[in-house]
């Protein structure tokens, strides 16, 4: 599409335009962060154990609190000192006598059973883990929330990308916004836990269809050159979302109002239908020359510049071009095409389980997790701002490296300081969870880079769907981990993070060099620079 790029630069592909969009197509980013980490107070665990049969009789008869009928229906634990939460003393207390006085032969009951009638929650707020007791032999089925999430994203990255291809990115995105509204409503309105999986899915669907449509369709107003632009404010504000979160979920004490509210606004997206327009690129490619000209037209009014006089000439040529076909296999043919999509991949992967991994943990950590999440959520803010800076100054690969190297250290250094220096520990936790999301915005933004034009969504689809299989079995590996060990979580993402460092230093560095028109020029990428920047004096390229 070079015709297409000279016109977008003659209108302007960095003016008022194209942030009045980027504004607009970040918005929904808030959501997203909503969708997909909301599960941390959504399907959180509270405190609980066992309802011991009669015990509500010894409240009502001897006027004893929760607490207190805890004391004399469940047993401690001789390791930690702590509540069973799954096992109470073999008692039948509308059996017994004497049950508010004289409870010394309670002293002579050591023999516990596993809990077989229902739990008592701690009430502040409630979960789905509350409502469904996915506790003790169910606790696997709470892992299902966020796995039938990640089964949704994982299909709708296939199913809606094409959609988004053949019918147009904004219709795309409408209709999945929708979709996410009305699975959303749906997931609040569901009266059995199966159910409730089902909307998870249809979320996961809609999720990935409108942030794949509505990231492709911004950047496509957006030249090559300013496309970070479009990455840093799409971060930054769902950065924004991760630190809104828990003060909907501190103040919301049920889940279900709390999952409304979060659902409601995806509806308000519709009105984009009016205001936010088709991305010209698609339009030209699907040679809706006059649709594509109107758009064209009003890019550049807005940028306060003037349509080519050789418009008709260039879109004619455009239209001459013929494309080959492509396919997967093209992604492996070559030796260093292969090199690259392999490595991609699991860095794809890498990234999503250890970043969901450090985020879905602060549910678990038995700390006050509203404002752990939200101090975490504030220091990694700044990540957007701190890849725009950093991702031309520093390079693609060694921004990788450098913050995949420092996330897993911190994450294997943790486990190792003592609770004493709690301080300490949580300011590690909070800097390798930092680098690690640094490096996923990176890694997003380099993949692009390396594939030549004809297979370059191609190559971006195929190695992000890593990240949908990472964000599936990412939960299984967090809870059935920590179930053996608390800590035992990180020495998986910390040796995870620090293989990634290394397998990202084999990659190409892309700083500098003109993007790749064919997979020669990608066998050949070593070495090869953008010549008109070096003509510039550009003393960072290497």
């Amino acid at each position: 599409m070079a015709n297409v790029n000279k016109l977008l630069e003659h209108i302007g592909d960095f003016g008022p335009f194209q942030k009045r969009i980027v504004t607009l197509g970040s918005l929904p980013l808030i959501l997203f962060a909503f969708v997909l980490v909301g599960v941390v107070f959504l399907g959180n665990t509270p405190d609980h154990w066992c309802e011991s049969p009669g015990s509500e009789r010894l409240q009502e008869e001897c006027g004893w609190t929760e607490i207190e009928v805890r004391e004399v229906t469940v047993p401690r634990s001789e390791q930690s000192g702590s509540f069973s939460r799954c096992r109470r003393f073999d008692v039948d207390w509308n059996k017994t006598q004497n049950k508010c006085n004289e409870l010394d032969w309670l002293l002579n009951v050591t023999e516990s059973v596993p809990c077989d009638n229902r739990w008592v929650f701690e009430k502040s707020h409630s979960t789905t883990v509350s409502e469904f007791s996915l506790v003790c032999g169910n606790s696997w089925l709470a892992d299902l929330n966020q796995v039938f999430l990640a089964c949704g994203f994982f299909v709708g990255a296939f199913v809606t990308g094409y959609l988004a291809d053949r019918f147009g990115r904004k219709p795309c995105f409408i209709a999945s916004m929708l979709g996410l509204g009305i699975s959303g409503v749906g997931v609040m309105l569901s009266p059995w836990y199966p159910l409730l999986l089902m909307f998870r899915f249809l979320q996961g669907f809609c999720g990935k269809g409108a942030w794949s449509a509505n990231y492709v369709h911004v950047i496509e107003f957006f030249g090559s050159n300013n496309r970070k632009f479009v990455s840093m404010v799409c971060r930054t504000f769902y950065s924004l979302g991760m630190v809104i979160l828990p003060g909907l979920a501190y103040f919301l004490s049920s889940w279900r109002t709390m999952q409304l509210v979060m659902s409601l606004p995806c509806f308000l997206f519709i009105t984009y239908y009016w205001i936010v327009p088709e991305s010209p690129r698609w339009l030209f490619s699907q040679k809706r020359t006059t649709e594509a000209m109107k758009v064209a037209a009003n890019i550049a009014k807005s940028n306060r510049r003037a349509l080519p006089q050789n418009v008709s000439e260039l879109v004619l040529l455009e239209e001459k071009k013929e494309v080959n076909p492509v396919s997967v296999m093209d992604l492996f043919r070559t030796p260093n095409m292969r090199r690259n999509t392999l490595i991609l991949i699991y860095a794809w992967f890498t990234s999503t389980i250890v970043f969901q991994g450090l985020v879905l943990r602060l549910g678990i950590t038995g700390d006050d997790h509203f404002l752990d999440f939200f101090i975490s959520a504030m220091v990694e803010l700044p990540t957007g701002l701190i890849f725009y800076f950093l991702v031309d100054r520093v390079g693609r690969r060694s921004l990788m490296a450098i913050t995949n190297f420092t996330g897993g250290i911190a994450c294997l250094v943790v486990p190792f300081v003592s609770m004493d220096f709690a301080w300490l520990k949580k300011s590690i936790a909070i800097i390798g969870r930092l680098a690690v999301a640094i490096g996923f915005e990176t890694v997003n933004f380099a993949n692009t880079e390396m594939y030549p034009t004809p297979l370059r969504n191609l190559g971006l689809s195929v190695c992000s769907s890593a990240s949908d299989i990472g964000a599936i079995v990412a939960p299984f590996l967090l809870y059935r981990l920590a179930s053996i060990w608390q800590e035992l979580p990180l020495f998986l993402y910390g040796v995870m993070s620090v293989l990634y460092s290394g397998l990202v230093t084999m990659l190409p560095e892309m700083r500098g060099v003109t993007l790749p028109e064919t997979i020669e020029e990608v066998e050949n990428l070593r070495g090869r620079k953008d010549k008109s920047k070096d003509s510039k004096g550009n003393g960072l390229i290497i």
